[in-house]
C-alpha cells in the first residue's frame, strides 16, 4: 500500500477545516439575512396596523352626507392652499440657494464675526480661515476666561453648524463668558492642498488664539463630526497648543458598528474601496464634489429624504417653513475637496481605518499618533446616530489602549457622554441638546484637567425644584474593557474590512495606472462646473426657483392663499385618510430601506466575510507586540521613585486621591465645585500652569493606585513642618461634613489624622497604634496590561516612525 506524505495529509486536513468553516459561515450569513428580512416584514406589518387603527376608529361611525360634503369641501380648500404654500416654500428654498451661491457661500453662523487669519495666505495655503465671534447684545465675554475654538465638519456642507442658532455650542460658550472662535472654510480648495496642510493651518490658528489670550489656559477645541477627527489630528501634531478637546459625533473607528444597525460602514466595500472617489475627482477636474457625500447621508434614510421632511412641511405649512428654510440653507451648501484630500480621507479613514491604528501618515513615514495627545478628551455620541454610531465614536479608545492601565499609564483623561436618542445632526443643532449637554460640557471644562488619568462616564442629571430645572454632572470611573458593551456580537465582524482594504488598494492601483491617465486630461474645469450644476442635489434647488419661468405665477398665488387661509379641522375623515396615506408611505420607504440594508449586509459578508476566513496576515517588517509591565512605563516608573518626595501641595493632592480611591468611583460636578470653593486656593494647584498641575495629579495618582499603603504612610514626609500638617488637618475639617463620604472614607480620614498627629507630636496622643485598614493594596498588575503596539501592526510592509512637524 502506498504511503501518504504527512505534509499532504496535513494540507488536505487544513483545506477540509477551512471548507467546513466557510460552509458554516455561509449558513450563518443566510440565517442572519432571513432574520433581517423577517424583521423588516414584521415592522412593516406593525406600522400599517398602527396606521389603520385611527382610520378604522374614525370611519366606525359614518357621517351624514351633508356633513361629509362639508368636510370634503373644507379639506380640499385647505389641501389646495397648503399645496400652493408648499411649492412656494420650495421656490423660496431655491432662491435662497441661488443667493447663497452668488454671495460665495459664507458661513451660516447666527452670530456676527470678524476675520482673524486667512490660511490662503500661509506659506502652505489651505482654504481655511479663523474668525472670532462677536458677542450679541446683552452678552459679555471675560478676557480672563479661556477661549473656545469650534471646528465644523467639511463633509460636503459648509461651516456654521456649531453656531447655527443662538442655542448652540457657540451660544453656550458665549453665555458662559468665554471668547469664541470658529474655524471656517471656503467653497473651493487651494490647488494641491492636502490634509496635512489643513492640519498645519488649524494648528497655526490655535497658536494665534493662544497669543491673543496669553494670560488664560490653552484653548478648548470643539470638533463636530469630521471636525472631531480634525481636532484630534491637531492634538497629535501640536499637543502643546491644545487644551481640552471635545469631539461630538466624530467617527474615529470606521470599521466599528453592529450588524443590522449600521449599514453605512459597508459602503466602502460595496463600492470597491477608494477608486470611485478618485473617479469622481477626475470627473470634477481634480476636485471632489461634496454633494456626493450628502447623497450618501440622505440614502441612509430614504423615507425622510424623499417623503417625511416634505410631508412634515406640507402638513405644518403655517408654522414649519421658517425652520425648514433655515436648515435647508445649510444643508444645500455643497463644498469641494481637492483630489488628494478625499483620497487621504477614504484611504485612511473610511476604508483603511488607519487613524485608530496609528498608520495615518501626514507625510511620508510620519504618522499621526493619537497617544501623543496630552489634553483631556470629551467624547459625545448618541445611540440614535446612524451616521456616526457610538461604536465608531468610542472604539478607537480600546484600539489605542488595550486596557485601562495602559490608558492611565499614558496620563490620558477621557470622558464619555452618551445621548439616548438624538440623531446625528441633533448633536450639533438641537437647542435642547445645547441647553442640557453642551452647557454641562462647558461647565465641566474648568474641572476636567484636574481629574486623575482614566476613563470616565459622564451623565447629566436633571433636577426640578420649585418649577425650575437644574442640571448636575455625575462622573463615574469606567474601564476600557467596559466599551465592549457597545458591541452586541464582539468585534470579530471587523475582520472582513481588512479584505476590503486590500481589495481597495488593488483596485485603486489599477485605476491610477490604467484609467486616471486617460480620464483626467479629458475633463476641463469648465465642463466639471457644468456637470456639478446638474447634480440632482443642486438641480432640485435651482429648478424650483425664480429661474424657472413656469413658476412665475406661484408667488402671487401663495400671497392669495395666505390672505385667505382656511385651515381644515384635522379630525375629519378626509384628514384622517391623508394621515393614513402618509403613515403607510413612510412605512413603505422604511420597508424598502430595511430590505436594502439587509441585502447589502448579506452581500458584503458573502463577498468579504467568506474571503476573510482563514486569512493569515504575514508580518513584513513590522515589530511584534512587546508586553511591558505597567510599573515600567516611563511616567509610572518615574512617579514610583518619588513616593517619599514632595511638598505640601503634593501631600494634599495625595491625601485627596487616597480619599477618592476609598470612595465609590463617582464624582459629582457640584461636589467638585464645593470642594474647590472650600479649599481650592489652599491646595496651590489653581496658581500653577495647567501642565504643572496635571503633572502633580498624574504622579500622585500613579503612586496612590499602585502603592496605596506606602503612599499613606509617607504623607508625613511630604508635609514636613507642623504648619503643613496642621494645614492639611484644617482642610480636612473644612471639607468633612460638607462633602458626602462613605464609611470607608470616614475611617481613612481618622487614619490620616492620627498619622499626622503622631508624627507631629512624636507619638500617638491616644496611645493607639496606626493600622491601615481603609486602603486596599491593588492586585498584581499583569505584564500585558500595557502593550507597546507597533504603528504598522497591520503589516503594510514598512515600519513608520511617529513624529511631529
Amino acid at each position: 500500500m502506498a504511503q501518504v506524505d504527512p505534509r499532504t495529509e496535513r494540507s488536505q486536513g487544513g483545506a477540509q477545516a477551512r471548507l467546513t468553516e466557510v460552509t458554516r459561515a455561509q449558513v450563518k450569513v443566510a440565517e442572519v439575512y432571513q432574520e433581517r428580512c423577517t424583521g423588516a416584514v414584521q415592522r412593516y406589518v406593525d406600522a400599517v396596523k398602527a396606521a389603520n387603527a385611527p382610520w378604522q376608529e374614525r370611519t366606525a361611525h359614518p357621517m351624514e352626507p351633508l356633513d361629509l360634503w362639508r368636510d370634503a369641501s373644507a379639506y380640499w380648500l385647505d389641501f389646495t392652499q397648503r399645496s400652493i404654500l408648499f411649492w412656494d416654500t420650495l421656490r423660496q428654498r431655491g432662491n435662497n440657494w441661488l443667493e447663497h451661491e452668488k454671495a460665495g457661500k459664507p458661513p451660516l453662523l447666527d452670530f456676527d464675526w470678524e476675520m482673524v487669519a486667512d490660511a490662503r495666505t500661509f506659506e502652505r495655503p489651505a482654504n481655511y480661515a479663523l474668525v472670532q465671534i462677536t458677542p450679541p447684545d446683552g452678552i459679555k465675554t471675560d478676557p480672563a476666561h479661556r477661549p473656545f475654538v469650534v471646528i465644523d465638519p467639511r463633509a460636503g456642507h459648509g461651516p456654521g453648524i456649531g453656531g447655527f442658532k443662538q442655542d448652540s455650542q457657540v451660544g453656550v460658550a458665549l453665555r458662559a463668558g468665554h471668547p469664541v472662535y470658529c474655524v471656517i472654510f471656503f467653497p473651493e480648495p487651494e490647488p494641491g492642498q492636502t490634509l496635512a496642510d489643513v492640519s498645519r493651518a488649524e494648528a497655526e490658528f490655535l497658536r494665534i488664539v493662544g497669543e491673543r489670550h496669553p494670560k488664560t489656559r490653552k484653548p478648548v477645541v470643539i470638533g463636530n463630526c469630521q471636525g472631531g477627527w480634525a481636532s484630534m489630528l491637531i492634538g497629535a501634531l501640536e499637543p502643546d497648543l491644545v487644551g481640552p478637546i471635545v469631539i461630538n459625533g466624530a467617527p474615529m473607528s470606521y470599521w466599528a458598528g453592529n450588524d443590522g444597525e449600521n449599514p453605512m460602514r459597508y459602503a466602502g466595500g460595496m463600492l470597491g474601496g477608494t477608486w470611485p472617489a478618485l473617479l469622481a475627482s477626475d470627473l470634477g477636474a481634480g476636485t471632489f464634489d461634496g454633494a456626493y457625500l450628502v447623497e450618501n447621508f440622505e440614502s441612509l434614510n430614504p423615507a425622510n429624504t424623499y417623503f417625511d421632511k416634505y410631508y412634515n412641511l406640507f402638513s405644518k405649512i403655517d408654522t414649519e417653513p421658517e425652520r425648514f428654510l433655515e436648515f435647508e440653507r445649510w444643508w444645500g451648501g455643497f463644498f469641494l475637496m481637492d483630489r488628494q484630500e478625499i483620497k487621504w480621507i477614504v484611504e485612511n479613514l473610511f476604508v483603511g481605518n488607519n487613524l485608530a491604528d496609528g498608520d495615518a501618515e501626514w507625510s511620508e513615514g510620519r504618522a499621526f499618533d493619537l497617544r501623543a495627545i496630552q489634553s483631556p478628551i470629551i467624547l459625545f455620541a448618541s445611540l440614535g446616530d446612524n451616521i456616526t454610531p457610538p461604536q465608531q465614536a468610542f472604539n478607537w479608545v480600546a484600539d489605542l489602549y488595550p486596557t485601562t492601565e495602559a490608558l492611565k499609564a499614558n496620563g490620558q483623561v477621557i470622558v464619555g457622554l452618551m445621548h439616548k436618542s438624538v440623531g446625528h445632526l441633533g448633536i450639533f443643532v438641537s437647542g435642547a441638546v445645547a441647553k442640557r449637554e453642551h452647557t454641562q460640557i462647558v461647565d465641566l471644562i474648568e474641572y476636567i484637567e484636574h481629574l486623575p488619568p482614566g476613563l470616565y462616564g459622564m451623565q447629566v442629571e436633571e433636577k426640578k425644584t420649585n418649577g425650575s430645572v437644574h442640571y448636575d454632572v455625575l462622573l463615574t470611573e469606567r474601564r476600557v474593557e467596559d466599551l465592549q458593551v457597545l458591541q452586541k456580537y464582539g468585534r470579530k465582524d471587523e475582520g472582513p474590512f481588512k479584505v476590503v482594504e486590500k481589495t481597495s488598494e488593488t483596485l485603486a492601483s489599477a485605476y491610477e495606472s490604467f484609467v486616471h491617465p486617460f480620464v483626467a486630461p479629458m475633463v476641463t474645469p469648465a465642463a466639471a462646473k457644468v456637470a456639478r450644476a446638474f447634480n440632482p442635489q443642486r438641480a432640485q434647488r435651482w429648478a424650483v426657483s425664480d429661474l424657472n419661468p413656469f413658476l412665475r405665477p406661484l408667488k402671487g398665488l401663495a400671497d392669495m392663499a395666505r390672505a385667505n387661509r382656511a385651515p381644515c379641522d384635522n379630525e375629519g375623515p378626509m384628514a384622517a385618510m391623508e394621515h393614513w396615506m402618509a403613515a403607510v408611505t413612510s412605512a413603505s420607504w422604511d420597508f424598502y430601506r430595511d430590505l436594502r440594508d439587509a441585502s447589502v449586509e448579506n452581500t458584503f459578508f458573502r463577498i468579504y466575510g467568506l474571503a476573510s476566513i482563514g486569512m493569515v496576515e504575514e508580518d513584513k517588517g513590522g515589530v511584534a507586540e512587546e508586553p511591558i509591565d505597567v510599573r515600567n512605563a516611563p511616567l509610572v516608573k518615574e512617579a514610583l521613585t518619588h513616593i517619599e518626595d514632595g511638598d505640601r501641595t503634593k501631600g494634599i493632592v495625595r491625601a485627596a486621591l487616597l480619599l477618592m480611591k476609598a470612595g465609590t468611583g463617582r464624582r459629582r460636578l457640584s461636589a467638585m465645585k464645593r470642594a474647590r470653593d472650600l479649599v481650592g486656593k489652599d491646595i496651590g494647584l489653581l496658581d500653577m500652569s495647567t501642565e504643572a498641575a496635571r503633572g502633580i495629579i498624574r504622579e500622585q495618582s500613579y503612586i496612590v493606585d499602585l502603592e496605596p499603603v506606602k503612599a499613606l504612610m509617607a504623607l508625613p514626609k511630604l508635609l514636613r513642618t507642623p504648619e503643613d500638617r496642621r494645614g492639611l488637618l484644617d482642610l480636612l475639617d473644612r471639607v468633612e461634613g460638607r462633602i458626602e463620604a462613605n464609611p470607608k472614607q470616614i475611617t481613612l480620614l481618622g487614619e490620616i489624622r492620627r498619622l499626622l498627629a503622631e508624627d507631629d507630636t512624636g507619638g500617638d496622643a491616644t496611645g493607639e497604634p496606626i493600622t491601615v485598614t481603609s486602603v486596599e493594596t491593588p492586585p498584581e498588575v499583569r505584564p500585558e496590561t500595557i502593550v507597546k503596539q507597533d504603528s504598522n501592526r497591520r503589516s503594510s510592509g514598512t515600519r513608520r516612525t511617529r513624529a511631529t512637524p
